[in-house]
């Protein structure tokens, strides 16, 4: 029997909801390609990827009576059934420049794999589209920066998909953050504890599905043999195509870190170290990591546990916030709770949202300010993750064990360090004997989005990639 994880469950649950209700098919007004108001009936929309992801897209659309789904795409024709019967009426298209040729088309809303998000994005801006597009924006540092552009260039809304930013308990949580509720907050510090099993090993290449377009699902990223057992969902764990865990659940929370140390620009440095232990597999991506942003006065500490980890005052996915006076843990969208530093709850925050009404509700009044996640957020809070992963792709192995403090003076990194060691002992592994791959201290300059001194030629060239043909980001849009 096939187990499913509880993102499909609720996915399939909208999808079951979406196919039951009577949505009418209302065009929206008509547009010229450029130049366009925002529609005041249905938006019309198009869902790009609906493999995973991208049919909780369909089944939320659906069931919101200002949106019409009109198009379905995606590279792999054997993962639409669920979305096409749920969306009725929706025309298919594998490849997306076909579906951009339409002018009907309001919206595109995007659930690709990462290394598609902000190519699909700029296109679709391009072609005079408001978007919304999952996390993380971007693959690369370079490339969300571009979606940036393009919005701004073109006049489009575009949403990113952190949907925490559209929960009233994490507004009124930040908020009471901001308002001094807690002190002066000096450390935000993410949390990733998310158990992921090995994704397995093959002795060869093996093939992509026949349904699936295997180029055009490559698009920008390098064109590789496929070295894993599984095409879609395990792209997650290989460099070329995601991001690894910072990125994939972790950029949720390095958005609300982010979000409640009120920072709206990238650090001036960053350190990152991490393994992948516990098992043998096709994956390259760490499934144990440690990165520290510096702000000044402030520090952003990342932590990710796939192994069997207990959690971190009281949360295995969230954020806390170390302040003066206390701290601030969001373990959930929908319930947050303030503590004072005997462990004492003095505040609790409660209250959910829609991130994707938010976004067609945006649309509909045409202001970008309407947004609960623009994209400038976005692109800000998924950087944030390509740093510390570029700075662990620049490490050097160093056994667990040889020394306490491996980021130097720097003590709340290091004491996260001993309890990941820790953690890792506590699952089988031999400090002794097993390494961790300590990246270098990294300087950026946030205005120019590069990095400086020290290994900032080697660290440059991961801020961007090279693209493939007609797969290309722009440097300028």
């Amino acid at each position: 029997m096939t187990r499913r994880t509880r993102r499909e469950f609720l996915e399939e649950s909208l999808l079951a909801a979406a196919a039951a209700a009577t949505v009418p098919l209302v065009p929206s007004q008509a547009f010229g390609q450029t130049g366009r108001v925002a529609p005041s009936d249905q938006v019309n929309i198009a869902v790009v990827g609906v493999r995973g992801r991208g049919a909780g897209h369909v089944g939320t659309y659906v069931g919101n009576k200002a949106a019409n789904v009109v198009a379905i795409v995606d590279p792999d024709s054997a993962v639409v059934g669920r979305s096409m019967k749920a969306a009725k009426g929706a025309k298919y298209y594998k490849d997306l420049r076909k579906m951009l040729e339409d002018d009907s088309i309001d919206a595109v809303s995007i659930a690709t794999p990462n290394h598609w998000h902000s190519l699909a994005a700029i296109w679709a801006i391009q072609a005079g589209k408001h978007v919304y597009v999952e996390k993380p924006v971007s693959h690369n540092i370079f490339e969300g920066r571009r979606v940036v552009d393009a919005a701004r260039k073109y006049g489009k809304l575009v949403q990113h998909g952190t949907q925490a930013r559209s929960h009233k308990a994490c507004q009124e949580a930040i908020a009471f953050l901001h308002g001094g509720g807690l002190g002066k907050v000096n450390i935000a510090r993410g949390l990733c504890y998310k158990r992921r099993g090995s994704i397995g090993q093959v002795k060869g290449p093996k093939q992509a599905p026949k349904t699936c377009d295997y180029d055009l699902w490559t698009g920008p990223a390098d064109m590789q043999p496929l070295m894993r057992k599984n095409l879609h969902y395990d792209w997650h764990w290989d460099f070329n195509t995601g991001n690894g865990d910072i990125g994939n659940q972790g950029v949720h929370q390095m958005d609300l870190a982010r979000w409640g140390l009120g920072r709206d620009t990238l650090p001036t440095s960053v350190r990152s170290g991490g393994c992948r232990l516990g098992y043998v597999d096709d994956a390259n991506t760490p499934n144990t990591q440690t990165s520290i942003c510096d702000y000044g006065d402030q520090q952003l500490i990342f932590e990710v546990r796939g192994l069997k980890t207990p959690q971190y005052k009281g949360a295995h996915i969230g954020v806390v916030f170390h302040c003066d006076d206390g701290y601030l843990v969001i373990g959930s969208y929908s319930k947050c709770h303030a503590f004072d530093h005997d462990g004492k709850i003095i505040k609790t925050f409660q209250g959910g949202g829609d991130n994707f009404g938010n976004f067609v509700s945006a649309v509909q009044s045409g202001k970008s300010g309407d947004l609960n996640a623009e994209i400038l957020k976005g692109h800000l809070s998924a950087a944030v993750c390509h740093l510390g992963n570029i700075s662990y792709q620049l490490g050097s192995p160093q056994l667990l064990n040889a020394t306490d403090a491996p980021f130097g003076d720097v003590e709340s990194a290091n004491e996260s360090f001993v309890r990941l060691r820790k953690h890792l002992t506590d699952n089988g592994i031999d400090a002794s004997k097993e390494s961790y791959n300590m990246g270098p201290a990294l300087t950026f300059d946030p205005k120019s989005e590069r990095f400086t001194g020290a290994h900032a030629a080697a660290a440059n060239k991961l801020v961007t990639r090279p693209y493939r043909g007609a797969f290309v980001v722009p440097n300028e849009i």
